[in-house]
């Protein structure tokens, strides 16, 4: 039987090790690849060990557990198979509420041994289940539709935020210049490092924001996020084209970019 292996992402050295004590305690023949101190390093490592399970810390520096199981989920190499997910997390109404709706596996901090041997033994079957477990990938991907802000299938809870003013000007810094940029205008807005580039068909402008900053200031219904670091203004489409592996490419109107559609934000794209 071929040692499953475990990633642990927590920011804290003591709660990490102390999970993995209780994991060495629960499953001693399970074994511990790698433990990350920050969302950043926990994508890289999960990218270069491939482990069969990850421990996400959902509020961590650099990345969040949801963002690095969405970046994860677009980035994971097509012939391997996803891993299982367990979010750890302090009690929060909202945390709790939304890894329930979405069926997600989860524990709470402090973590107590009893809660933790159950998850084992889920781990475990699920497992064991081999070729016949279900497809992980497409599982997490609907999880995170439930758990990623932006998404259409969010908790009452998460809805029930009060949004800013819907914004209609965009003012961007060119030169010694303001640019004006009219929000129906613009084509798509792509995530830099520090910065969120405003592509419309006639320029490209930098903005100091990120885009979850700017999401809850969009009109959603118009503007979609297609990946993690790309919002489009579906009223600039032409087409959406899907190919042979499934992945989906837009076109827009009166523009030669093409942008491309992550496996998360795929379902919005089906046919009607």
């Amino acid at each position: 039987m071929t040692t499953k292996r475990a990633l642990i992402a927590e920011d804290e050295p003591i709660l990490a090790l102390t999970l993995q004590k209780m994991l060495g305690k629960l499953w001693p023949d399970l074994g511990i690849c790698a433990l990350a101190e920050n969302g950043v390093q926990a994508v890289q490592e999960a990218l270069v060990q491939l482990p069969d399970i990850l421990f996400l810390d959902i509020k961590m520096p650099g990345k969040t557990g949801l963002e690095v199981a969405q970046e994860l989920a677009e980035e994971w190499p097509d012939q391997k198979p996803f891993p299982l997910i367990v979010y750890v997390t302090a009690y929060d109404e909202y945390a709790v509420e939304a890894f329930e709706h979405s069926a997600s596996d989860y524990v709470l901090k402090p973590i107590s041994e009893e809660r933790l041997g159950k998850t084992v033994q889920r781990l475990q079957a699920r497992l064991a289940d081999g070729p016949q477990r279900p497809n992980e990938l497409e599982r997490v991907l609907e999880q995170l539709r439930h758990l990623v802000p932006g998404q259409a299938s969010q908790p009452a809870s998460f809805q029930a935020a009060q949004s800013p003013e819907r914004l209609r000007i965009i003012r961007a810094a060119v030169g010694n210049q303001i640019r004006m940029i009219n929000v129906d205008d613009v084509l798509y807005f792509e995530a830099t490092d520090k910065y969120i580039n405003v592509v419309t068909k006639e320029h490209s402008s930098l903005i100091r924001s990120s885009l979850r900053e700017l999401l809850p200031q969009l009109d959603s219904s118009i503007f979609w996020q297609i990946h993690r670091s790309t919002v489009v203004n579906t009223l600039h489409i032409h087409i959406a084209n899907k190919d042979e592996t499934g992945k989906i490419t837009l076109k827009l109107k009166g523009s030669e970019d093409k942008l491309q559609v992550s496996r998360v934000y795929a379902h919005l794209f089906r046919q009607m």
